[in-house]
């Protein structure tokens, strides 16, 4: 028996190096995808390859452990999605969002099986695998190629909603048909699929409003305390609604998506530590993934990748976008987009070591299929998916930027400090400080101005680039928020006009 050599500190310090510079050169590649308008995902997996049996020359082949710490990196990557997510945004598109989800999935699913069975000659199971894996879309990779292309937040929100939403339903599917006991009749399959999600969505919002409702009430004794609290109710969502045999993903995302829009202390600090863990993630997973794959071995399942990638490409994703806006009123033109915004990223390669753990039988072709997929397909959507939005006259004007405020409790005297930072396209320039309205209870009691600070009168005119301290009593604290808010979107006219702050 071959004798296992323990860890040492000269290994560590090599490990440590190693993931060093991978960092480096990952964070490096951003600036690169964001120049070129392609998902950073493409270039994490060419780093994972290049390092990998056919690059420098790493060998690693555990599936198991990726498919771990691939699920691991998924929990952070939807708990950074559902901090960010604007409850404003997605709540009028929560019911297609849905519909997308679940009959938009299923439609989905049948259509990619059956060109998998029928263009590949994959039996049935190996076709629902793999239309379930690459049925899932990832916000990450529609977001980066969009982010110089403002669309109305009917789409914005739709797309979010449902990149959330769908990865529940479809590891369930995924673990269901790679499990080695015979699958039930389906109406079975559906009822637990239910079931499950309804665990989940209970689970995750019961923890998401509990802790939100702990971090508004308690005043914890540090501010960096504040990200680290938020990401750990985050975890607990997805372990509680795992454990309790629901839908782990939904939970994290709904208890997230709670947590981002509950006005949290030192919120700016808590939203950059999220997106730091989630960039981490997304590099450690990707370049895992690339490692985990072996390129020469990918000859034979090009073109299989390139018919599946192409029926679900140009036939389930827009057929199960038309099936799920029947009820809805869409436009032709907001349909076509929602149809081409279908990426994959992450959770399809993740979602396809399942079968390789299960041992289904050619479940490395399928894996070496969906990386394939997934690689040439966002090369072809990715770039072209700005271009796409602007044909179709789908961009909007930018509003006016939204202020950045800061809350940080005293519980003592049971008020919050509340920090201001007016931005270049605010509409609070010009503002008096008198005509901001703010309820009794409220007040700006300093002004910080080219660097130098003062004590304000209701006549000083608020500038873009000034920074506000505001101290609010606790009973009003949110509505101070929201006029704030409302001035900054509207002007000194805010309220009569209409603009709300919320």
């Amino acid at each position: 028996m071959r004798k296992v050599r323990p860890l040492t500190v000269h290994h560590l310090n090599e490990l440590l190096l190693i993931c060093s510079l991978v960092l480096l050169v990952a964070v490096a590649a951003v600036r690169v995808s964001t120049r070129s308008g392609l998902p950073t995902l493409l270039i994490y997996l060419g780093l994972g390859v290049a390092i990998g049996q056919d690059g420098i020359g790493i060998v690693f082949g555990d599936a198991e452990l990726t498919q771990v710490l691939g699920y691991a990196a998924l929990v952070v990557i939807l708990a950074e999605g559902g901090l960010g997510t604007k409850w404003r945004e997605i709540k009028p598109s929560l019911p297609l969002a849905a519909v997308l989800s679940t009959v938009g999935v299923a439609v989905s699913v049948g259509i990619t099986a059956t060109a998998a069975h029928f263009l590949v000659g994959l039996d049935w199971r190996q076709a629902l695998i793999i239309g379930a894996v690459v049925s899932s879309t990832d916000a990450a990779a529609v977001f980066s190629v969009l982010r110089k292309v403002p669309l109305p937040r009917s789409l914005t929100g739709t797309l979010e909603a449902e990149s959330g939403f769908n990865d529940a339903p479809v590891v369930i599917l995924v673990v269901a048909f790679s499990s080695p006991r015979a699958i039930e009749a389906w109406y079975m399959l559906l009822g637990e699929i239910a079931l499950e999600l309804v665990i989940g969505a209970v689970v995750g919002l019961a923890i998401g409003w509990l802790g939100a409702y702990g971090l508004r009430h308690v005043a914890l004794p540090a501010s960096g305390l504040y990200p680290i609290a938020v990401m750990a109710i985050a975890v607990i969502a997805y372990a509680g609604g795992a454990l309790a045999h629901g839908s782990g993903f939904l939970a994290v995302y709904l208890a997230s998506l709670i947590l981002g829009n509950a006005k949290l202390p030192h919120w700016p600090a808590t939203r950059g530590f999220a997106e730091g863990l989630g960039w981490i993630a997304q590099i450690g997973m990707f370049v895992l993934l690339g490692l985990l794959v072996t390129p020469h071995e990918l000859g034979d399942d090009i073109w299989p990748a390139i018919g599946v990638g192409m029926a679900l490409t140009m036939v389930a994703r827009p057929v199960s976008v038309l099936i799920s806006t029947v009820p809805f009123p869409v436009s032709w033109r907001e349909k076509a987009l929602l149809s081409w915004a279908g990426l994959r990223g992450a959770v399809p390669i993740v979602l396809a070591t399942i079968p390789v753990v299960s041992n289904v039988p050619e479940s490395r072709r399928i894996f070496n299929i969906v990386f394939v997929l997934v690689i040439v397909y966002t090369l072809v959507q990715g770039p072209t998916l700005p271009w796409l939005a602007r044909r179709l006259r789908l961009g909007e004007e930018e509003a006016a930027a939204d202020l950045g405020i800061e809350s940080a409790p005293l519980e003592r005297l049971r008020g919050h400090l509340l920090s201001v930072s007016i931005p270049k396209d605010s509409k609070m320039h010009g503002v008096e400080v008198g005509e901001l309205r703010l309820p009794t209870g409220a007040a700006v009691t300093l002004v910080v101005r080219d660097g130098k600070s003062f004590v304000p009168q209701p006549s000083t005119v608020l500038r873009r680039g000034d920074e506000l301290l505001v101290v609010a009593t606790d009973p009003v604290r949110d509505t101070a928020e929201e006029r704030l808010r409302a001035v900054g979107r509207g002007g000194k006219l805010a309220g009569w006009l209409g603009t709300s702050g919320r």
